[in-house]
């Protein structure tokens, strides 16, 4: 079975290293770029794919018609899209005999749509899934490949969670890759009723607001740490980012404080005030630590 590897995120990395070890199949070429503005987590393939001899398409821009017409010189049977930001072009899912593969960390058809990771910890829940499909012209709409349900601990943040998932789905890939080969596989059809769709980000869902309850703002937090931008907050005229906070069970001493309020700094650790509740700061990038009793 020959295949086109598409993808430009660390998940690709594994993902592709996964797949040159099966057998009997053929990775006959790799689309990946050289940069990225909007990855945190941006992980080119080209190194990936010169060390295994495979024919590669670096892109420093996007050129939706210059991987159409790549991948249609390489007559794939099928084509893994893992970890790539742009929409592909309709005519290159008709290409492939087998379809499209493409790959989504949550539990379609719930939460199609932008940065799963980051919304699943964000919003608190406490599952996800680990979910490839056969991509069509819609959003994650296609049919199901394979979908494994993940739970989300309360411990969990972006790196934990990626990490789960990306175990996850080097296990499935293996196993739908021979089922593939064999046509051993199965589609299974979204029930597009109980779809529902995540926005884009921007850099305003990241800020801290202390007005929030301290359980929002933790969930914030763990969303945002690496491998993604971190959540921040603004001192002194000037953003700060922070990685990694903990709950504080709340103290009547507090109980008037106002929300944004420095309550105590201790070793490098912030205790801050929120509008429910109050949060400890554990890492963070102040660049002079604030005073107790002022403002964030």
């Amino acid at each position: 079975m020959k295949i086109i590897f598409i993808g430009s995120v660390q998940f690709s990395s594994l993902a592709i290293q996964q797949v040159l070890a099966i057998k009997d199949v053929d990775v006959i070429g790799v689309v990946t770029k050289s940069k990225s503005l909007i990855n945190s987590d941006f992980c080119s393939l080209e190194g990936i794919a010169k060390q295994y001899g495979i024919p590669c398409l670096t892109l420093d821009l996007y050129s939706s018609e210059k991987v159409l017409e790549w991948i249609s010189s390489k007559k794939p049977d099928v084509v893994y899209c893992f970890g790539w930001s742009h929409l592909l072009p309709k005519e290159l899912l008709t290409i492939p005999p087998l379809g499209v593969i493409g790959y989504h960390p949550a539990e379609l058809p719930h939460n199609r749509g932008r940065h799963p990771i980051i919304w699943t910890l964000a919003l608190g829940l406490e599952k996800t899934a680990s979910t490839f499909f056969f991509m069509d012209e819609g959003a994650d709409s296609g049919d199901i490949l394979s979908q494994v349900p993940i739970n989300v601990e309360p411990s969990d943040d972006a790196g934990t969670l990626y990490q789960k998932l990306a175990e996850s789905a080097i296990s499935q890939i293996k196993e739908f890759t021979h089922q593939l080969s064999t046509g051993t596989y199965k589609r299974i059809q979204q029930d597009h009723s109980r779809a529902s769709y995540w926005r884009k980000r921007g850099k305003q869902d990241g800020e801290i607001d202390w007005r929030m309850a301290s359980k929002s703002i933790h969930d914030l937090v763990r969303a945002l740490t690496r491998p993604y931008i971190g959540a921040h907050c603004c001192f002194e005229d000037r953003e700060v980012k922070i990685w990694k906070t903990e709950l504080i069970n709340e103290d009547t001493v507090y109980s008037s404080a106002e929300p944004g309020k420095v309550l105590k700094v201790n070793n490098g650790t912030i205790l801050i005030k929120c509008g429910i509740g109050s949060i400890r700061i554990l890492e963070h990038e102040f660049s002079r630590l604030p005073e107790e009793g002022c403002y964030l």
